[in-house]
């Protein structure tokens, strides 16, 4: 049924058959286009335009009663700067020469045309809309080249993921003119209706275990599964096509996320950043239920509190994630982001990606860094060269190696749309090096940031 029905949306958008978005007009509208005067005979008009031969014209046609019609133009083309032509325009003549309705010939017609080149017209009378001031991060990769349902792969646009976009255009329900904020040319890409119109029909890739991404099983295993207090199930059929954002001036985030799969070293780099760099991050410290051992002072390695609070602070939704551990609880409350942040640092979270969920909002303003693991091999020389020097007493074997290394799969392709950097941890020293260049970038250069942190 699936692929049926796939078929039967890429034959509706192919064919321009497509369903538009409710309209918002009214009977009033309808009454108003149904009384406009028709257009007169000596409404057409001569137009002249100068063009190289080959150049782009960034324009494409459309057939309406067996008549060739302008269905847009591009921004920033040579039609667009030039302001004669508009959307809607009739085109009756090239050059003294009839136009039927073939699209295509009169495309390469006007294409090969060089010097002064008349065209008569008649004029639909729109006004050109006011150019959008809107930039979006795009949660996908796409390429016209692919794409069998783009009417002119030529004037498609190819971005990927995390790019930055201007959407100059939107008044095609599915196919918006965009371009690239760091310069370049205007090209058509998918809307959010007709995208999302394609990949509903398209199942996600997501983990049916049943666990939360960070939990391992196996007796041997002492790995605490976490559960959000606010969003207990991940909302796991969000369809993310395009993210509005905005430019802001440097600033320093209030949260530095790590997250990533078990054992691929994010514990590490958030401890070296905070010995290294205290006055600059900071770290919470996690409550718990269980009682102090002999060594262990309250507010250090933990915050000790009675099973009875820490539950009745689960039920009023004031810790970021928790769970139990051995009949303990063990949790991140979120008052203790809070402290750190006013005390003017970073606040470094080393939390499982559902908590993303959570911490994506002005409140906590989070740069979210994934920590890939490396290839198998590579973690398996990292392990030994950790275990040579002292570094860790704990033995790993082939396959909780591998499991770590599918682990960090499975978190990459369920939650990247939430990632702002991936660093892939095949060297400690370097991964670390790198992390906090970017941070200083933050400090120093405008970011982009999610429109709904700033509005």
């Amino acid at each position: 049924m699936a692929t049926a029905s796939l078929l039967e949306a890429h034959d509706i958008v192919a064919s321009k058959c497509y369903d538009s978005p409710p309209s918002s007009s009214g009977p009033e509208d309808d009454a108003a286009v149904m009384s406009s005067p028709p257009v007169q005979a000596d409404a057409i008009r001569m137009i002249g335009i100068r063009k190289k031969a080959g150049e782009p014209l960034g324009v494409t046609f459309r057939v309406e009663k067996d008549e060739l019609v302008i269905a847009r133009i591009l921004h920033g083309g040579m039609i667009d700067r030039q302001g004669l032509l508009h959307v809607g325009d009739i085109i009756k003549e090239v050059n003294g020469r009839h136009v039927g309705s073939n699209a295509a010939e009169l495309q390469e017609l006007l294409k090969e045309s060089s010097g002064s080149v008349t065209l008569k017209i008649l004029p639909s009378y729109r006004d050109a809309p006011a150019p959008a001031q809107v930039y979006v991060k795009p949660h996908f990769d796409y390429n016209p080249s692919k794409d069998s349902l783009i009417p002119c792969k030529e004037a498609g646009l190819a971005f990927c993921r995390g790019d930055i976009l201007q959407i100059v255009n939107k008044e095609d329900p599915n196919w918006w003119q965009a371009c690239h904020v760091v310069g370049g040319a205007t090209g058509l890409v998918p809307s959010q209706y007709l995208e999302e119109k394609r990949k509903a029909f398209v199942p996600k890739d997501w983990d049916d275990s049943g666990m939360l991404c960070g939990a391992m099983s196996g007796k041997k295993k002492k790995k605490m599964m976490y559960l959000m207090a606010r969003n207990a199930e991940f909302d796991r059929h969000e369809l993310l096509i395009y993210e509005e954002v905005t430019r802001m001036p440097p600033f320093q985030r209030k949260t530095l996320v790590l997250i990533g799969a078990q054992g691929v070293g994010r514990r590490s780099l958030k401890n070296r950043l905070v010995v290294l760099n205290p006055k600059r991050f900071g770290t919470t410290v996690p409550f718990t239920s269980r009682g102090p051992r002999n060594d262990e002072r309250d507010g250090h390695s933990y915050r000790f509190v009675t099973r009875a609070e820490m539950e009745a602070d689960i039920k009023t939704g004031q810790y970021l994630e928790h769970g139990e551990y051995d009949g303990n609880l063990y949790g991140t409350k979120i008052d203790s982001i809070h402290e750190v942040v006013k005390t003017g640092q970073t606040c470094i979270l080393d939390v499982n990606p559902q908590a993303l969920k959570v911490l994506r909002m002005p409140e906590f303003m989070p740069y979210v860094v994934f920590i890939a693991a490396p290839e198998l091999e590579t973690l398996r020389l990292m392990h030994k060269a950790a275990v040579e020097a002292g570094l860790t007493g704990k033995l790993l074997t082939d396959m909780d190696l591998k499991k770590t290394v599918d682990e960090s799969a499975r978190i990459q392709r369920a939650y990247r749309h939430f990632f702002d950097l991936t660093i892939v941890n095949d060297n400690l020293d370097q991964a670390f090096e790198k992390l906090l260049a970017v941070v200083d970038r933050l400090a120093n250069e405008p970011q982009w940031v999610p429109v709904s942190w700033v509005y």
